[in-house]
């Protein structure tokens, strides 16, 4: 059927939008969309274009693969072209592409083909040539047949083999494909010295990665974290081709090369869609940013079969991850008043799915972020959700600017949203506070909630909506008033029942029974939280020696700078802070005093340990306190720098990762056995 006018109007649209954001993307290292966007454009003109192949053009976006390379580089053009790959962006998409490559072969149906699943590192690809084992030449993918030369920067990647590791297969030429990416660390901690020079930051891992490669000088890159994953081979001479893909890895990891331990083998459609599973349920607890799960066939006598088609082999797929980025309207903004007056502006949006999640607010931290971002009332902006994390405004999308000069600026209230009282803003700090203290509502609540949650005082039942009650009725004006509840009183409170009274004061009193560092904790000190306030447990033993120290006292404890000793003190030194706690000890809460920190060994000073998995005899929060009481830091992550990972059953990626990086693990036997060996002699 002829293609209508409005079809082809269509199809020049979408090809304007790809070639601007090809360009932004891969020369300017300035994308203009989210992923998401893109591959749905991209494949809606795919679909026309196969109703109509009459009106494909030798320059549409389908017949290539990115855009041209930078002309401050030297132009290298590739023996054996980059080629993409195509995208499998649903379940549904995945077993059509099983089905296709199936049914080109002749494959016995009841047998699944043999697969290679690897991660989709968010990286840039690359190319590497070894003349003899020598690192002689790297180039970018750039348009898929000539990138730029990178040599000197891909030098500076410690990852990166300068001399391959000698066997008896090694090649005279060798030509290797991979990815260089940078690792989140590096990247939130590349972001922040960009924020301290006053510099625009990086948009993501991606974008920071491309820059660094793309520096002219290669000290610049040498001074930026990029690793490199190996993933294929183009070229080999001297040496014969393993059989397999997964062999073809195998070999690459004994030459020297890095790979991820993500890497999994298999047969059939629902092997891969399994594993498709578990990386994504793995992403958050990356150290890199992946945005899907490459799918290849893993046979090299059945990639050959299989063929290519002019951008990308037949024998290998894309399978997306959703979309962690999108766009939307920002309509509003609204400031709220956190435990510690602090004023936090949120954006309300158009809702907008994003990671198969919708959402409608997201977090803009502080007036300095809007101000940074340039955030205006009508704004088009880009959402970033990763996992269960709050959503946050990642960018401005560029627009006409005039329209948006036009637009109504966000401004800092100058009273409390809440209690109407004066907002103060230090002049060394950005964030903006209520003046009102623990006498603003919003704070009052915000700091009961902090007082009764799990790892503060740990009153079990004491909800949102009970605390809201209680402050409404006027029965609470402060943590310590919850100790002086009477049934009668409860009683009092809409839909509470004698039952739930009697709990709930019995929660209340079992609560009385603490630790110090679960009460410091509870306190809701600024810039005190758990790892701290055990540190000061720890260092001082006794509530009284810690109300008496001095800055320069505080300043001793592990941990606690300048600024947190100075919140502490600022705390403790607050007439009506003292009087609740001094109300609080009264009304009989309590725990063990225990001798300061400089009196007893500190066996575990200085190791940073990580737990994972559960653990049958002791739970995870006792653990993690006996290895504290110990001198050890207990981390969320596991890194180079970790000194052992106890895993427990059911152990996840941390676990992994504690292999990755080689560190000591430890089984929950051993780590009783370490903890009683410790806590004897102390």
């Amino acid at each position: 059927m002829p293609a209508t006018a409005s079809v082809k109007a269509r199809i020049d649209d979408l090809r304007r939008v790809l070639r601007d954001h090809a360009h932004r993307y891969y020369v300017l290292d300035e994308p203009s969309l989210p992923d998401g966007e893109y591959d749905a454009l991209y494949a809606e003109l795919l679909a026309l274009e196969q109703a109509h192949p009459e009106l494909i053009t030798p320059d549409s976006p389908s017949q290539r693969v990115g855009a041209a390379p930078d002309s401050a580089f030297e132009t290298i053009t590739h023996s054996v072209p980059m080629l993409s790959l195509d995208n499998a962006l649903t379940e549904d998409e995945w077993l059509a592409f099983d089905q296709r490559a199936r049914e080109r072969l002749g494959w016995d149906l009841s047998v699944g083909l043999p697969y290679v699943c690897e991660p989709k590192f968010d990286g840039l690809a690359v190319s590497l040539l070894y003349r003899d084992g020598i690192l002689v030449q790297a180039a970018t993918r750039g348009d898929g047949q000539s990138g730029e030369n990178i040599t000197a920067n891909i030098r500076t990647i410690r990852s990166v083999p300068l001399r391959l590791i000698q066997s008896k297969f090694e090649p005279s030429l060798l030509e290797v494909r991979g990815e260089v990416l940078m690792p989140q660390q590096g990247f939130e901690a590349l972001n922040a010295q960009q924020i301290a020079r006053g510099d625009k930051p990086f948009a993501n891992p991606r974008n920071a990665a491309a820059g660094a490669l793309r520096q002219l000088d290669p000290s610049i890159t040498a001074q930026r974290p990029l690793d490199f994953y190996a993933y294929a081979v183009a070229q080999i001479e001297g040496a014969d081709w393993p059989n397999s893909h997964g062999q073809t890895l195998s070999w690459l990891a004994n030459l020297g090369f890095k790979q991820s331990h993500l890497v999994k083998q298999g047969r059939g459609p629902v092997f891969v869609q399994q594993a498709w599973q578990s990386l994504l349920d793995a992403r958050e607890s990356l150290p890199f940013a992946i945005d899907g799960m490459v799918v290849k066939v893993d046979d090299r006598q059945l990639q050959r079969d299989l063929g290519y088609v002019a951008r990308a082999p037949r024998w290998a797929v894309a399978y997306k991850f959703p979309a962690q980025e999108a766009s939307t309207l920002l309509e509003a903004v609204d400031f709220q008043v956190g435990r510690t007056g602090a004023l936090t502006p949120v954006a309300r949006l158009t809702p907008v799915s994003v990671g198969g999640v919708m959402v409608s607010n997201a977090t803009l931290h502080n007036i300095d972020e809007i101000e940074r971002l340039d955030l205006r009332i009508g704004d088009r902006v880009v959402i970033y959700r990763a996992g269960d994390v709050i959503p946050k405004v990642m960018r401005r999308l560029d627009e006409n600017d005039a329209e948006h000069e036009q637009r109504q600026r966000v401004s800092l209230p100058t009273q409390c949203p809440v209690c109407q009282s004066a907002v103060v803003r230090l002049e060394d700090e950005a964030v903006a506070r209520c003046g009102a203290g623990l006498f603003c509502p919003a704070q009052r609540k915000e700091v009961l909630k902090h007082f009764a949650s799990r790892r503060a005082m740990d009153i079990d039942g004491l909800g949102d909506k009970w605390i809201e009650l209680l402050i409404a009725q006027e029965l609470v004006h402060s943590s310590a008033d919850l100790y002086s509840l009477t049934l009668e009183q409860l009683l009092t409170l809409p839909r509470m029942a004698e039952k739930s009274a009697t709990n709930l004061l019995n929660a209340i009193a079992k609560s009385r029974d603490t630790t110090l560092a679960r009460f410091l904790y509870a306190l809701g000190i600024r810039d005190v939280g758990e790892t701290t306030a055990a540190a000061l447990a720890r260092q001082f033993g006794r509530l009284d020696a810690l109300l008496a120290a001095d800055e320069a006292a505080l300043l001793a404890t592990p941990d606690v700078g300048p600024v947190v000793a100075s919140s502490i003190r600022q705390f403790l030194s607050e007439p009506h802070n003292q009087q609740i706690i001094a109300q609080l000890q009264a009304a009989g809460v309590n725990w063990s005093d225990q001798a300061a920190a400089q009196d007893l060994p500190q066996p575990l000073a200085g190791q940073t340990w990580v737990l994972t998995g559960t653990l049958a005899t002791i739970g995870r929060d006792e653990a993690g306190d006996r290895l504290r009481a110990l001198g050890a830091k207990v981390s969320g992550s596991v890194s180079k720098k970790t000194h052992a990972v106890v895993a427990g059953e059911r152990a996840g990626s941390k676990l992994d990762a504690a292999k990755e990086h080689q560190v000591q693990i430890l089984d929950e036997a051993a780590l009783l056995a370490l903890l009683a060996e410790h806590e004897q002699m102390s």
